[in-house]
């Protein structure tokens, strides 16, 4: 080999090591890989147009050890979204031990034959140091005409789904029902406290310890509470929501669509049981806005006559869908099904329906909250971000 090629593989090897190890600080730690930058002269630039990977968020001067590891939590939870990440055999990592965030019970619903959202949701559980019991949802697809008859299974007389103008699907009966087995449990059980969860959420940065605060000041100041949700979708703009006093970071939400998380009670279990919902049955998040009176519809409200649920949401929100309609990646189970009398006529409404639900969204931009107590002033107002196509 010559001078000069020898030359050129030298100069190229210590150029791939540079690079390297410009990758492993940026991926280890960001923070002084900026700093390096900074000092050097070098101008930093971000391209949110392809998607390249993950970065934890740079610690602040006065954060600590604790809050790096869990930013890094949600990092890693974030990436498992898009990718089937297992712990190397080489690299030695102590597991968290799994904890209820001060519920007595932590449901995961999931259809047994979604095994991608199961798989998903337990690494990262795991990942944030959540006990969660999985709970098999109920398949509306393997319903059958006999099998609702014999559960006294009928819809909401007058029930039109708002986008499509079509009735319920069996589909929207079995994610009802998967919820209506856990309330059933939480009775039957006497526990006091649950967290339950779907199988297609992504989590927001420090989901526990916000979560754990947040119903730490529930308990302190004593708040008589049904329902608590954790992650939905805002559709009443017309009213405001008005922060919970002497709670931060919970406001009393008005009406809402997804039942991604939420917290319930045993009250507020016993609540949803009574109203017996079988025999006038509409989708779940269409129910829970009626059981606390914020359903825009009088029609539908009129068959449930005690419609005192005591429903409070966080804000701002931790948990949002991993996809959304006209997304790669997004499929519905409730909505990809057949209608619940009829086998024959089956339902994929939401491709026809993604642009009529974006134009809505567009309506919904630049909503606030009005916060009638100024010592909340300082919690941050609904973020643009929340709106988005519902599942």
């Amino acid at each position: 080999m010559g001078k000069q090629s020898q030359y050129l593989v030298n100069h190229i090897t210590a150029l791939s090591s540079a690079a390297l190890l410009y990758a492993i600080m940026l991926f280890l730690c960001p923070s002084v890989y900026l700093h390096f930058l900074s000092s050097a002269g070098v101008q930093m630039y971000v391209c949110n147009r392809d998607h390249y990977g993950y970065l934890p968020v740079p610690l602040k001067q006065d954060q600590t050890l604790e809050e790096e590891e869990e930013s890094f939590s949600h990092t890693l939870t974030e990436a498992l979204i898009d990718f089937s990440m297992e712990p190397s055999k080489y690299v030695h990592t102590t597991p968290k031990e799994p904890g209820k965030l001060g519920c007595d019970e932590i449901f995961l619903i999931n259809l047994k034959r979604r095994s991608d959202r199961r798989g998903r949701m337990l690494r990262s559980l795991a990942v944030l140091g959540v006990n969660a019991t999985l709970t098999e949802a109920v398949d509306g697809k393997a319903l059958n005409s006999s099998q609702l008859q014999a559960m006294g299974i009928d819809m909401l007389p007058g029930y039109k789904d708002p986008y499509s103008d079509r009735v319920l699907t069996r589909g929207e009966i079995g994610c009802f029902l998967s919820h209506y087995n856990i309330w059933k449990q939480v009775v039957q059980e006497e526990l006091q406290q649950v967290l339950v969860l779907e199988d297609d959420v992504r989590f927001e940065p420090r989901f526990c310890s916000r979560l754990v605060a947040i119903m730490d000041n529930v308990k302190r100041v004593g708040l008589d509470w049904d329902l608590i949700y954790v992650g939905r979708k805002q559709l009443q703009v017309k009213e405001p929501e008005y922060w919970v006093k002497g709670v931060r970071n919970l406001v009393h939400p008005g009406y809402s669509y997804w039942t991604l998380g939420y917290v319930l009670s045993l009250q507020g279990a016993k609540k949803l049981l009574q109203a017996k919902p079988l025999n006038k049955m509409l989708p779940v998040d269409e129910f829970l806005p009626i059981m606390f009176n914020k359903h825009p519809s009088d029609e539908y409200m009129q068959y449930f006559e005690q419609r005192d649920l005591r429903a409070f949401s966080v804000d701002p929100l931790l948990l949002f869908p991993t996809h959304y309609t006209g997304e790669p990646g997004y499929f519905s189970d409730t909505e990809t099904s057949t209608i619940w009398d009829d086998e024959a006529v089956e339902t994929d409404w939401d491709r026809d329906g993604t642009k009529h639900r974006r134009e809505q969204e567009t309506e919904e931009l630049g909503f606030r909250h009005v916060a009638p107590h100024p010592a909340h002033s300082d919690v941050p107002p609904l973020s643009a971000s929340r709106n988005r196509d519902e599942l």
